[in-house]
Formats: structure tokens, C-alpha cells, sequence
């Protein structure tokens, strides 16, 4: 990894924290002053000596040779299995392994959630820390707070830290108004020269956090009031080093696009439960994701030379034999983007820092670093969700040529087949879960339809057109991809504009 995660530049003292100034926290208002003034160079240091398991030295660099070695390497091996007679038993082949993996994964039975915490045992519920980077957010940073600060669970075992990356909006007053107004929030801002994009603001926050859990939301996230009680139980299990909460989409109904999301947070969350059911790697998601605090000192804290901080850390997480749970109810909403232009820029930034992890962390994966179960799953799902759509253009280009279908037309097959199936169960199991939230007379979670129960022939309708809005993938990886091998490599944050329209 660079020389340190936790940067040692002079952001943090050029960095302010404020908070609620009443009687009770002016003490913990003056300790936090003194222990970012006197102290911030020994903490990160200390942060910095923690990296854990695994040294991630040098190996971010060369990422576009990395890349163009592999596009040569996929082009070339479609065009040979063109050429040989017997290449598309080869496809066939792959296909049946990975569809023997699909039948696991589908049949599997996913694990039941543990119980939320019991107000009988209120004196051991852990203090909780959750971290909030924010940049121009004046839209629905006041909302946020709001929600935030009134969830169900004692406001001195949680904090909200708010981490204002040099704002230009009205975010930085409406901050000051929010800190006299609720106790557990703190402020902390950076300077206009602070680096890193979301995870150099996160690890600005790093040692001031008093929480042994860490929670990481983006400023336009809603929940429900009990998450913070149905969340830490998971951390029960001692190898769980993360857990991230389903995520929904709040907009849902606005058009075809945010109809898109919604359903594909739906598949999405399925394939989460699924592949941790059988073993396989959970994912973090950026959004409603909490980290073991200990977790995430062995990793090294958040990765400023990824555009993707969330998958990164995943996959730091696993190499050092951390678990990484679900929790599918109830889920944190956020605001999907509305245009077909915003979509393209959003994952297009998904795509390359998905990608990004395994060019810089292929050693370590070939390895075998993680189980065996968790390696395999993490392979099933770079063939179809990367290489398949690298290959497509060579595949296209012989099949014109030599008259013939796509050789990978099998997986391609395969591939939708597994959304739509996904999608279907998913979006089954999502709506009897919330009629059985309903029956219980308990709050209905964020981004949740009103209509029960789903026909079988809605679901359907459902699941084929959020297939069909799925595809888009495969253009985005192809040309991101593609992009990454020529073009030098790049670090680009760029931040999802958040409007506050909520409706649905």
C-alpha cells in the first residue's frame, strides 16, 4: 500500500471539529480539541504501524499495463477458441461449472438474522461510530442528521460524525445549526487542499471516533429507526469484520431508470445472501456498510488510491480472513440517479474500481489468500460480470467473419438467465418478507411497495424488465475496461449529486 493509509499530511491540522456545546459534553468538546492538537501525529502513526496480515506494498502501481496485458490476453484467447474446432466445447465447459455454482447458490438457505438488542441488556450495547462524508450536500444533509440522530438506541453508546470535505454550498451552515441541536453530532472539516476523495475523508475522521463499530453512510441515506439494534448482533460472530445493510432505492417509481435501480438493489441483495449462505465473499456496497473498528486498523483503513472504497476494502477484508455479513431488513434507502447520463457516470466509476481490485490484488487472490469457497465465488463472478463483456467485441468481430454465432454465447446465456432468476426470487422474497413486516404491525421499511402481495405474472413482468435495464452493464464494463488499458490511469472522484426529490 502507499506509505500510510492514515495520511500524514498537514490536512488534520488545518482540520476543525465542532459539536454540541451544552454543559454535558464541554468537557468531551475540550478533550477532542486537545487530542486533535497534541495529539493527531501520535494516533496516526500508531494507526499506521497496524497494517495487519498483509502488506499491500507497490502493488497500485502499474494498473494500466495490468489492464492492457489482460485485454490482450481475453482478445486473443476468444479469437484461438474461434479458431480451434473443439473451443466451444471449452464454453460449454465453463458454462457447466458455473452453472453448477448457480444451482448452489439458488438452492442455498440463507442464514437467519440474529435477534435485535434487548433493552434487558442495554448497559452492554456497544458504542457505535458513524461516519458521513459530505461534499456540497445542502439538499438533504439536514434530513440526514435528523434521521440519524433519532434512531432507536441511547445517544450517549452513538456518534454521528460528519465529515465536511470543503463544502461551497450552504452545507457548512446548515452543519453549524444541526451541532447545537443534536449531541451526538460532531463536525469535522477539511481543508480545500485535503486528498483522497470519500475514503481520504473517512480516514480524516479515523481517530476521533470513540466507537469499536464503525458505520459509513452517504448524505442522502434514510433508516429506520431499530437498524443500529438488528445490525449489531451480527457482530456476535467474532470473524465478522464488516456487515452491510440491503440497500433501496427511494425514487423507485420515478421513471425507467430509477425503476432499474430498484430492482437491481433487489438482485443485488439476493446474490449478497446467497454466496455468504455457500460461503462466498460478501460485499460492501459504500452506503449502510459498518466495519469492525480493529477490522479495519488490519487493513490499513480506507484506500485513497481507489475510486471504489467500498469494494477495495472488501476485498482487503477477506485477504485477511475477515467474514463480511448481510443484513437484508430492514434496508437503508438513497436516492437513485434519474438520468441515463448520471447512470453512465455512476457506474462507470462502479465498473473500474470493481475491476481495479483484481489487477491489484491478483497475486494475493491467485494465492489463495482466502478459502477456497470464497476464491472460487470471487472468479464465477469476474467471468460474468467483467470478462464476458471484455470478450464480447473480438467474439462479435469472428462470429461476422466466420458466419457463425458468438462462442460465448452460452455464457452470455447463462448470464442474463442468472439475473433474471435472481431477480425473480429476489424480488419474491423481498415482498413476502415485507407482508410479514406489515402483519407484525412494525415500521415499513425504506423504498418498500404498498401493494400486497406480487402475482406470480407481475413478478415476472418485474424481473424481465429489470434484466432487460440490467444490460446496460455489459456496454459500461466493456468500454471501461477497454478505456482503463489505453488511456494512463486516473483517480476521479466523482461525487452523485444528491437533489433531496424523494418521491416515488
Amino acid at each position: 500500500m502507499p506509505d500510510s493509509y492514515w495520511p500524514k499530511k498537514d490536512d488534520y491540522k488545518e482540520t476543525k471539529i465542532y459539536q454540541n456545546h451544552t454543559s454535558d459534553s464541554e468537557k468531551e468538546n475540550s478533550q477532542v480539541l486537545e487530542k486533535m492538537e497534541t495529539s493527531d501525529a501520535n494516533q496516526i502513526e500508531q494507526k499506521t504501524e497496524l497494517v495487519g496480515k498483509i502488506e499491500f506494498q507497490n502493488i497500485y502501481d502499474g494498473r494500466r499495463p495490468k489492464a492492457a496485458f489482460m485485454l490482450s490476453l481475453i482478445w486473443t484467447t476468444t479469437i484461438i477458441l474461434h479458431l480451434l474446432s473443439w473451443g466451444y466445447w471449452i464454453i460449454l465447459g465453463l458454462t457447466g461449472l458455473l452453472s453448477v455454482q448457480l444451482l448452489r447458490i439458488l438452492f442455498a438457505k440463507p442464514k437467519r438474522a440474529p435477534k435485535p438488542l434487548s433493552e434487558e441488556d442495554l448497559a452492554e450495547w456497544p458504542y457505535v461510530s458513524l461516519l458521513v462524508a459530505a461534499k456540497n450536500e445542502e439538499a438533504v444533509i439536514s434530513k440526514l442528521v435528523k434521521n440519524i440522530c433519532t434512531l432507536d438506541y441511547p445517544t450517549n453508546s452513538y456518534e454521528l460524525l460528519v465529515i465536511d470535505d470543503n463544502s461551497t454550498d450552504k452545507t457548512p451552515l446548515l452543519l453549524e445549526q444541526l451541532v447545537q441541536e443534536y449531541q451526538q453530532l460532531k463536525v469535522i472539516r477539511r481543508g480545500p487542499d485535503a486528498g483522497g476523495g470519500k475514503s481520504g475523508a473517512l480516514n480524516a475522521a479515523i481517530p476521533f471516533v470513540k466507537g469499536k463499530i464503525l458505520g459509513v453512510f452517504d448524505a442522502d441515506a434514510q433508516v429506520t429507526p431499530d437498524l443500529l439494534r438488528k445490525v449489531v448482533p451480527l457482530f456476535l460472530r467474532e470473524e465478522v469484520g464488516a456487515v452491510q445493510v440491503r440497500k433501496a432505492i427511494a425514487n423507485a417509481g420515478l421513471n425507467f431508470w430509477t425503476k432499474g435501480q430498484s430492482a437491481e438493489m433487489v438482485v443485488d441483495g439476493f446474490f449478497q445472501e446467497q454466496r455468504i449462505a455457500i460461503g462466498g465473499i460478501g460485499e460492501l456496497r459504500g452506503n449502510g456498510q459498518f466495519v469492525r473498528m480493529n477490522a479495519l486498523e488490519e487493513c490499513g483503513g480506507w484506500n485513497e488510491q481507489t475510486i471504489t472504497d467500498d469494494l477495495d476494502l472488501t476485498i482487503r477484508l477477506h485477504l485477511n480472513h475477515w467474514d463480511i455479513d448481510f443484513l437484508a431488513f430492514p434496508a437503508v434507502a438513497e436516492e437513485g440517479v434519474t438520468s441515463p447520463i448520471a447512470l453512465w457516470h455512476q457506474r462507470s466509476r462502479w465498473a473500474e474500481g470493481g475491476y481495479q481490485r483484481y489487477l491489484d490484488y491478483w497475486k494475493l487472490i491467485l494465492y489463495n489468500r482466502m478459502k477456497f469457497s470464497k476464491s472460487w465465488d470471487l472468479w464465477q463472478f469476474l467471468v460474468t460480470q467483467y470478462l464476458l463483456s471484455v470478450a464480447a467485441v473480438p467474439d462479435f468481430l469472428m462470429s461476422i467473419i466466420l458466419r457463425r454465432l458468438p462462442i460465448t454465447s452460452p455464457l452470455t446465456v447463462f448470464t442474463v438467465m442468472v439475473s433474471l432468476l435472481g431477480m425473480f426470487i429476489g424480488l419474491r422474497r423481498t415482498r413476502e418478507r415485507q407482508m410479514s413486516l406489515v402483519k407484525e404491525e412494525k415500521v415499513m421499511e425504506f423504498g418498500s411497495r404498498k401493494k400486497y402481495p406480487l402475482s406470480l405474472l407481475q413478478t415476472l413482468l418485474e424481473s424481465i424488465l429489470g434484466t432487460f435495464y440490467m444490460l446496460h452493464w455489459f456496454v459500461v464494463m466493456g468500454i471501461t475496461i477497454a478505456r482503463m488499458s489505453v488511456l494512463p490511469k486516473r483517480l476521479k472522484w466523482v461525487k452523485t449529486v444528491h437533489t433531496g426529490d424523494r418521491k416515488s
